[in-house]
């Protein structure tokens, strides 16, 4: 059996959990990693609105007690905890009190709009973003301007820390789906595959597992049943093939012995045909000779006895010259016919010029057709002419007992590849009795002494070694109708 191609389960599943995996990690990491950078940025504001306070409550002390000039101690100590780039106290006025921090941020840093309140506001700093953290202080206001670009919020550390945690946890995860679904799916499929290969290869016994999920465990034992049932109707499927070859055997012997039987008749038929032909004329013949050996018989009487008796030895010689004809070996016939062709214009003529010169046609009229275009046949001239010879006086000994019009009609035409020639008398018919057995030897509708029942025999052993058929037409009516099938003769 070939295996199929394409992935395996085992890949499959890892592939379809690993897609699941990354659908719902991917866009929760991009959640965790704002959601951390949010977190640092809200605290680095809540860090510089402490600053913030703490600055305005030192502005405010100092501002009460005239000590203004301690302030940037204060403010310089200040700068760099929270993150925190400068810090400024602006007057009533706008101006500037006092100031620390970074050079580039402080000539950044506006006044707030008056009146003064606590307020944040986003800035543009001289490294990137940044957030103006507001706080009044009595007649003054603290500004402390907090970084917030991604290099001074430096959540990167977390974020890795949070990407390798759900990566280890994604393997880990992928590892034991792959452990348990092996253990639980794949591996009884396996094994239910393997053993309905072993009974494909001819195993009588189908082992399902027994361990597995509920799902797989029902279905090895479905498919359990299922080749159960098929090797049960494999089996009556070989008893009946056991049975009919037995019946075939028996059929052929009981074929073979109908064809036995059916020779032996034959032969019977043949003999006590052969043995009626022959058996009348003999008969006749050893009565003569009796007569003959007389010696007080008349001269003249022993010499017409003498004349019947050689007539009837020539009777006896015609039927054992037909009889060869008919049982002479087909294959002899077929390959004295090879090549042989007729034109039957020429075939017809020697008919006519053969059969009216004959008794039977004094009474009875000859007619001869040949449409036009009809080709030539692949049979020999003497072997056709002594086919329709045949036939012609068969029908016109027919029509002689026949009430009306006495008339033979001998009809060829064209038929596609093939050439018919079509009989006809007006005569009495073939009886229906006799219709299916006109060809076989000795069968003849006519009295006794006056027909063989070779004749027919003779023409269809002719006809089929040339390729051809000769069967009596049974739908035909007023008469009889005879019809030759030849092939034509090839260009």
């Amino acid at each position: 059996m070939t295996p199929a191609k394409g992935p395996g389960l085992r890949l499959q599943i890892v592939l379809s959990l690993a897609g699941v995996l990354l659908l719902s990690y991917v866009p929760l990491f991009f959640a965790i990693a704002s959601v951390t950078s949010a977190t640092l940025l809200a605290s680095r504001e809540r860090a510089a609105h402490s600053i913030g306070r703490a600055v305005a409550s030192h502005v405010a002390h100092a501002t009460e007690t005239g000590q203004l000039a301690d302030l940037d101690a204060v403010l310089t100590a200040d700068v760099g905890s929270g993150g925190a780039r400068a810090i400024a106290v602006f007057d009533l006025s706008g101006q500037r009190v006092v100031e620390a921090g970074e050079l580039a941020e402080l000539a950044r840093l506006e006044a707030p709009p008056r009146p003064y309140r606590e307020s944040a506001r986003p800035a543009h700093g001289a490294r990137g973003r940044a957030l103006d953290v507001v706080l009044p202080a009595k007649a003054a206001a603290v500004v402390v301007r907090v970084a917030t670009d991604e290099e001074s919020v430096n959540a990167a550390p977390l974020v890795k820390v949070v990407a390798l945690y759900m990566l280890v946890f994604a393997i880990a995860l992928l590892a034991f789906a792959y452990f348990v679904l092996t253990r639980v799916l794949v591996r009884p499929i396996e094994e239910l595959s393997g053993a309905a290969e072993r009974v494909a290869r001819g195993a009588r016994v189908l082992e399902v597992p027994r361990r597995g999920a509920r799902e797989v465990i029902e279905l090895g034992r479905a498919v359990d049943a299922m080749a159960s049932k098929l090797l049960d109707d494999e089996q009556a499927l070989r008893a009946k093939v056991e049975e009919l070859t037995r019946m075939t055997t028996t059929l052929t012997e009981a074929r073979a012995q109908l064809a036995r039987s059916e020779q032996l008749a034959s032969v019977g038929r043949l003999s006590a045909g052969l043995a009626h032909e022959i058996g009348n004329p003999l008969t006749a013949v050893l009565a003569m000779l009796d007569l003959v050996a007389d010696p007080e018989l008349p001269v003249e009487e022993r010499q017409d006895f003498i004349a019947r008796m050689k007539r009837e030895t020539e009777r006896i010689h015609g039927i054992l010259r037909d009889l060869l004809d008919f049982a002479r070996p087909e294959a002899s016939a077929a390959a004295s016919e090879r090549g042989a062709s007729a034109r039957l214009e020429d075939v017809l003529a020697d008919l006519e010029a053969l059969a009216l010169p004959q008794r039977p046609f004094r009474d009875a009229a000859l007619v001869v057709r040949v449409e036009e275009g009809t080709p030539r046949v692949g049979m020999s001239a003497s072997r056709l002419l002594q086919v329709l010879l045949n036939l012609v006086m068969n029908a016109a000994d027919a029509v002689a007992s026949a009430e009306g019009p006495r008339e033979i009609r001998v009809l060829a035409r064209s038929a596609g590849e093939r050439v018919e020639v079509r009989v006809e008398d007006t005569g009495p018919g073939v009886p229906t009795s006799l219709a299916s057995r006109v060809f076989e030897p000795f069968v003849t509708t006519k009295d006794v002494g006056q027909g063989t029942g070779l004749g027919l025999a003779v023409c269809r052993g002719l006809v089929e070694s040339a390729g051809g058929t000769i069967t009596l037409d049974p739908a035909y009516e007023g008469g009889a109708r005879f019809v030759v099938t030849l092939p034509a003769e090839s260009e």
